[in-house]
């Protein structure tokens, strides 16, 4: 299935714990911040998405690369984007929780941080989706 097909259905929100709580026009801070989280979960549930296809083609440019009969030793496809993920995922959770500090402890600070974690989320699954692009 294509990410075209799935993400439709990964952008359902969940209902809102006040159901006054309006996305298009949040008022209060803890309406932003829920509606911050919303758009995080569905930033990653699309990166999610992505990564299941772009793992998919590097494990089959692996298979191809290896009829080759390279002697090449270096890591394939699938293991250096598991490692690049790996460290992304480190790097994006330890970047936003540095950009949250900037409010630490105060109740702007789970905004700044889904806001943050939902930019890089998007910005890496445009990456995800190029390396697809790219022929192999």
């Amino acid at each position: 299935m294509t990410l075209a097909l799935i993400l439709p259905l990964l952008l359902q929100s969940a209902e809102p714990p006040v159901p006054e709580w309006n996305c298009a026009d949040p008022q209060f801070q803890q309406e932003m911040n829920w509606c911050a989280g919303q758009d995080y979960e569905a930033a990653d549930a699309a990166l999610n998405a992505q990564w299941a296809i772009t793992a998919e083609v590097m494990k089959q440019r692996d298979i191809e690369w290896d009829a080759l009969g390279s002697s090449d030793k270096r890591p394939g496809f699938f293991r250096s984007l598991l490692e690049a993920q790996r460290g992304w995922l480190r790097y994006r959770d330890a970047h936003c929780r540095t950009d949250g500090y900037t409010a630490r402890m105060g109740s702007l600070e789970p905004f700044l941080v889904a806001t943050c974690k939902t930019r890089l989320t998007r910005m890496r699954t445009a990456e995800l989706k190029e390396l697809v692009e790219v022929p192999g």
